[in-house]
């Protein structure tokens, strides 16, 4: 079992701290994905997992070894990195051939691997190619080869979908998912992309500033957000953020909003002061003198499947997911509704996720703090 375990993980650089106490289990077999800001420490992380930077405090350990300061070849791990970095001078049979030369693996064994990996990446035709007129995506396939060959005890991959076009980044990520269930092999992913991490993760790590803040499925990091950062980070738009007016104690289940009573899921605890959260596609468009809060229709954009519609209100711009067939028009009034059973509450103060009747339906999926 390629278990990952890293325990109160530190990197400091000078007085820079890049990394500040993370400890995290990936679960062996699974792909998880590093998401966050550019300079968050998810790179860093991967980097001493890999054994290419040293910790400056904590211990990594790979199915039960302590391999926090071993040398990279000492770790039986795969990466792939952002730039191919094939070797320019080999075709693609002789990239892929290269780590298991390396090894002292016998000839017939390195031909049936690279002939197994050209035919799970559909590389075959390619195998006596030079890398050097390869288009992106199969240099991307050459450089995955490279990795799959070896047969690791885990794949790590630092933004390797980060220099290919869009139609060719959606492609790969079906690719990559699509292979992750053939090999079953653990996979740590970094990326800044949350449509990357969604379509790919069996669990995404989000980090801020050398932290981890949250580590759960897809769905609970998109539903169940463990603070304002993640609420705001994820969510294409994100989540509707807005101030309540009054402290709540445990057993409530209503805020005040513009002068307005809301209902919410039942609080589990205090707080003196209230931010309430709910998704765009979890609030309708109703007819001016209807639902919770009133307000003007400020700016709309078309996305194909849907409008998405700025609603100005007394408590704030709130952006709400509206049917295609229905455009939504500028400067009209609108009333609004939520549905309760999607809101979530966090405290003002602290910036984190509020327990209360929702909350207590999810149970993250992945062990980390």
């Amino acid at each position: 079992m390629s278990e990952i375990r890293i325990q109160n993980l530190q990197k400091r650089f000078a007085d820079f701290t890049a990394v500040r106490g993370s400890s995290l289990v990936l679960e062996s077999g699974k792909f998880v994905v590093l998401l966050g800001p550019s300079g968050c420490g998810k790179t860093t992380t991967l980097r001493m997992i890999a054994g290419l930077e040293y910790p400056t405090g904590g211990t990594i350990t790979l199915e039960d070894q302590d391999v926090t300061y071993l040398r990279p070849r000492e770790r039986d791990i795969a990466m792939v990195f952002q730039l191919f970095a094939l070797y320019p001078h080999m075709g693609v049979r002789g990239n892929l051939e290269f780590p298991l030369r390396n090894e002292g693996v016998p000839r017939a064994e390195i031909d049936r691997r690279v002939k197994e990996v050209a035919s799970i990446l559909r590389i075959e035709h390619l195998l006596d190619s030079s890398v050097t007129g390869l288009a992106g995506g199969d240099r991307q396939r050459v450089a995955l080869g490279r990795a799959i060959v070896r047969q690791p005890k885990a794949f790590l991959m630092d933004e390797p979908l980060g220099t290919l076009d869009a139609e060719f980044r959606e492609l790969m990520c079906v690719e990559l998912r699509k292979l992750h269930d053939r090999l079953k092999t653990t996979t740590v992913f970094v990326t800044h992309d949350q449509n990357e991490a969604m379509a790919l993760a069996d669990h995404i790590v989000v980090m801020n500033e050398g932290e981890i803040l949250q580590a759960d499925s897809p769905h609970g990091i998109y539903s169940f957000p463990s603070c304002l950062f993640v609420a705001k980070f994820i969510g294409r738009p994100p989540m509707n953020l807005l101030n309540a007016e009054a402290p709540v104690v445990r057993g409530d289940n209503s805020v005040r909003l513009a002068r307005r009573s809301i209902d919410v899921p039942t609080v589990d605890a205090p707080a003196a002061s209230i931010v309430l959260g709910i998704r765009p596609e979890h609030v309708r468009l109703l007819g001016a003198d209807q639902g919770s809060l009133g307000g003007t229709i400020e700016h709309v954009e078309y996305f194909g499947s849907h409008w998405v519609a700025e609603v100005r209100t007394e408590a704030g711009a709130i952006k709400v997911l509206a049917d295609k067939s229905v455009r939504p028009v500028l400067q009209d009034r609108v009333g609004l509704s939520f549905d309760t059973r999607h809101i979530v509450l966090f405290d003002a103060a602290t910036e984190k996720l509020l327990p209360s009747a929702t909350t207590r339906t999810h149970t993250p999926s992945m062990r980390h703090g």
